[in-house]
């Protein structure tokens, strides 16, 4: 028998583990992201960067580092139009990725070689403590609801843990002193707890002296005191605690995933002396990076077809019902 936090672990990033070897995003994978709908998503990210630069808080030199890049298309799109606004950005930035598996930093190599050839100073790291840089502009796309978390369930006013025997979840009274303290201290009853945020926030901070961060995953800042926790497999969705679930068929060949608590993880970088924190919806944020300009400067380029298509690409990043209020986008700055 096994902590939840294991399993899920293991779900994900143990051997032939979910996320340790590619897997196709949109249409012919899962699940989509955001990334996969338009690369739209990565241009406003980009006009974010350039304005950053402009405005003095980050340098020509700065690295754009990317936390989590499956095959490398937002870092890919984030280049296509850095080249188109501010193609001069190009001789300085330096980009790199954070991806501990080989196999995959060889597909990113390739992807992006194959895209821009040797025109761009690229570099990978494998593990976060690698990473010493004097600025750098942080990118992740859903990598929080990725880290694994326990499951806690309060009854008859006993906190409860999650463990699991032979992929059958079975809740246990909480004996993991961590695990109490941070439920007492966030009034958690119900629901899951990531312990792994604070090691990797501190880590960040510690290792770049000078950053801007900015993370989209779906989830609130307060607890809801419920069961969030999913499976994703073939685009459909498959709540954890489904009547008739059988965990063994999806174990490793679908994806895992939760809402984030962003509460807490801004209370990590606040723990780290970091104040200088944001968090908006991913709506807001597209339009305050300035997503619809992009659109305005397609619009003068192409025929009006083609930015028709594009711009229905786009509503579904922005559109309340899609993914603009779901996903929020916290951003820091040190």
């Amino acid at each position: 028998m096994i902590r939840f936090s294991e399993y899920f672990n293991f779900w994900l990033y143990g051997k032939d583990g979910y996320y340790t070897n590619y897997k196709n995003i949109g249409k012919e994978g899962d699940f989509f992201t955001s990334v996969s709908v338009t690369p739209f998503f990565g241009g406003a990210i980009a006009k974010k960067i350039i304005s950053s630069i402009e405005s003095g808080f980050l340098n020509k030199t700065t690295t754009i580092l990317e936390i989590g890049a499956e095959k490398g298309y937002l870092i890919a799109d984030i280049i296509q139009f850095i080249y188109t606004l501010k193609p001069e950005l190009l001789e300085t930035l330096n980009f790199a990725i954070l991806e501990k598996y080989e196999n995959l930093r060889e597909i990113q190599k390739k992807y992006l070689f194959d895209s821009f050839g040797s025109f761009i100073k690229f570099q990978h790291y494998d593990d976060l403590e690698n990473i010493k840089l004097d600025n750098a502009f942080i990118i992740s796309n859903e990598i929080f609801d990725s880290f694994s978390c326990d499951l806690v369930f309060t009854k008859n006013n006993i906190l409860n843990q999650a463990f699991i025997d032979n992929h059958e979840i079975k809740f246990l009274p909480c004996k993991n002193n961590k695990v109490l303290e941070h439920c007492k201290k966030y009034s958690i009853e119900k629901g899951e707890i990531s312990l792994e945020y604070l090691e990797f926030v501190t880590k960040l901070c510690k290792n770049i002296n000078k950053f801007e961060f900015i993370a989209f995953d779906y989830g609130e800042k307060n607890i809801r005191n419920d069961f969030s926790l999913r499976i994703y497999k073939g685009h459909k969705v498959y709540p954890f605690f489904e009547e008739n679930l059988e965990l063994k068929s999806f174990y490793k060949n679908s994806d895992i995933t939760y809402d984030v608590h962003f509460g807490y993880l801004i209370d990590c970088f606040k723990q780290n002396n970091i104040h200088n924190i944001e968090l908006k919806t991913q709506l807001k944020t597209l339009i305050d990076f300035g997503i619809l300009d992009l659109l305005e400067i397609l619009k003068a380029n192409v025929d009006e077809k083609s930015y028709q298509k594009e711009l229905q690409k786009v509503k579904i990043l922005l559109q309340p019902n899609q993914l603009a209020e779901r996903f929020k986008c916290l951003s820091i700055r040190k």
